[in-house]
Order: structure tokens, then C-alpha cells, then sequence
């Protein structure tokens, strides 16, 4: 039986295997997703085992390993140069392993009907999310983005990668007025640090954009609804990445109009 994965240290909060697995179910497809922890000492064993599993389709990458399995796997769209962070592995038939990044557009989607050009965005955090961020906004034409992340150098060293104009803040730096906030570390995920933000400098015509989704509700997006500002929160991301990936793994699109159904039992 066909099957993917999603690999992370830790991975038991992945929401991927709900997801997926509502799509083969919907389609009728004879496949599965699931969970894999995988270590970053056990990385390059375990895409080793699989790269000799014909079964096996590929798995979505998450924390910490989207930057190691670059070295792993190949790259011939160039992902190490552009966004510099691999999220998806796909098998081909020949056992030859592509690495891609979903994440991107993925992330875009929920904004592609805002106008953000020369607009000015905040975004927290400097790892792999982030760039995947910050690679959809340079092509967004976006104005100046304020990185706020505990290491400057990291951070300015993206914001030049990707051609952006900008500054960074640490993270107990008072926020900039922006029209779009991004959370994109990993603060105010279940087990982590809260993300603790004064938002009142934002304008009333703000979005907050948050990728964690466990919690789904998180402290950010409570305190942006409490101001009545337009929030995104990580599920749309989540499944705008996981519907690309999905393509790849099973040769097929997800099914159509049925975003609720997902939705709700992402939540349940």
C-alpha cells in the first residue's frame, strides 16, 4: 500500500495524518499517512530506509530537520538557494528522493486577495517558516519587514537573502505598526514559550497571522480579535501546504468543497 509521513522531533502534535487521511478517504484512494519522530541523529537513517521502500511516496518535513534533509535528498528546483528550507521529500519510482517547499504557497494563499504591496509586515521568528514566510513576501512586493527573533545576525542575514529591506528587533522590542503580523516561530505553540505581544500599535486594518495551530487558539489571535483585527490562524497554512504535497504523494488533488468537513474535524 502506497503511504507517506510526516517527520519531526516532536511530531505527536501533527495534524498532517488528519488531514491527508481525510483526502484518501474522500477520494477512495488505497493509501495511508502517518506520523513518524524521527530524531535529527536518525535523519539520514531513516530517509536511507526509505529511499529503498518502493511503497513509499515521500514524507512533509517539520521541525527541526527542514534544513539538514536538504543535504539528504535532491534539489532540482533549487530550494537551498531561494527559500532555503526543504518541507517535502517525494519518492520517484527510480528511488531518486526531490525535495521541495509547499510551505510557501501554502502560507500566500489566504492573502492572495489583500494588497500588501509596499505594505509594511512584522514577522516572528528567523527559521525554516520563516523564510518560507519571507520568500512569499519579497515576491509579494511587500514594504519594509521588521524581523523580531532572539539571534540579529540570522535574522538580517534573510532579510538580505531574499532582497527585502528592513530591520531586526529582538524579541522584547516594542512592535511596529505593520498591516500584516506573522507569527512564524514556534512561541505559543503547546509546549513552548507563550508569544507574548502588545498589539495596540497595529492600524485597525491589520491581519495577524499566526502558523501555530496547536493550540489552534492561540494567545496572539485571542488578543487580535479582541482588537476586531482580521486573523489567519495556522490551519490555513496547514492545509494550503498539505494540498500541494498531497498532489505529489497520491497523484491526485484533494477533493473539492470540502474545506469545512476538514476544518471541523481538525478542531473537534
Amino acid at each position: 500500500m502506497a503511504f507517506a509521513e510526516v517527520i519531526g522531533d516532536p511530531i505527536a502534535q501533527s495534524k498532517s495524518p488528519l488531514i491527508h487521511g481525510f483526502w484518501l478517504d474522500a477520494l477512495g484512494l488505497d493509501g495511508r499517512y502517518e506520523r513518524q519522530h524521527v530524531t535529527s541523529d536518525a535523519l539520514k537513517a531513516y530517509i536511507d530506509e526509505r529511499r529503498g521502500d518502493p511503497d513509499w511516496r515521500g514524507c512533509n518535513v517539520t521541525m527541526p530537520h527542514k534544513g539538514a534533509v536538504m543535504d539528504l535528498v535532491d534539489d532540482p528546483g533549487d530550494v537551498r538557494t531561494t527559500i532555503g528550507a526543504m518541507n517535502t521529500v517525494v519518492r520517484r519510482p527510480d528511488g531518486q528522493l526531490m525535495g521541495t517547499n509547499t510551505d510557501a504557497a501554502g502560507f500566500y494563499a489566504p492573502l492572495a486577495e489583500s494588497d500588501l504591496a509596499g505594505a509594511p509586515v512584522a514577522v516572528v521568528g528567523a527559521g525554516g517558516a520563516a523564510r518560507a514566510v519571507l520568500f512569499a513576501l519579497a515576491r509579494a512586493d511587500v514594504g519594509e519587514v521588521i524581523i523580531y527573533n532572539r539571534s540579529p545576525l540570522k535574522a538580517m542575514g534573510l532579510l538580505a537573502s531574499f532582497g527585502l529591506k528592513g530591520e531586526v528587533r529582538g524579541l522584547d522590542a516594542a512592535l511596529a505598526p505593520a498591516a500584516l503580523l506573522v507569527n512564524a516561530s514556534s512561541l505559543g505553540m503547546t509546549g513552548q514559550p507563550p508569544l507574548d505581544l502588545d498589539l495596540s500599535p497595529l492600524p485597525d486594518d491589520a491581519i495577524v497571522y499566526d502558523l501555530v495551530y496547536s493550540p489552534l487558539e492561540t494567545a496572539l489571535l485571542r488578543a487580535a480579535r479582541a482588537r476586531d483585527l482580521a486573523t489567519v490562524d495556522g490551519l490555513d497554512m496547514l492545509i494550503g501546504q498539505a494540498a500541494l504535497a498531497f498532489e505529489l504523494f497520491f497523484g491526485q488533488s484533494p477533493p473539492q468543497g470540502r474545506d469545512d468537513e476538514l476544518r471541523a474535524l481538525l478542531t473537534a
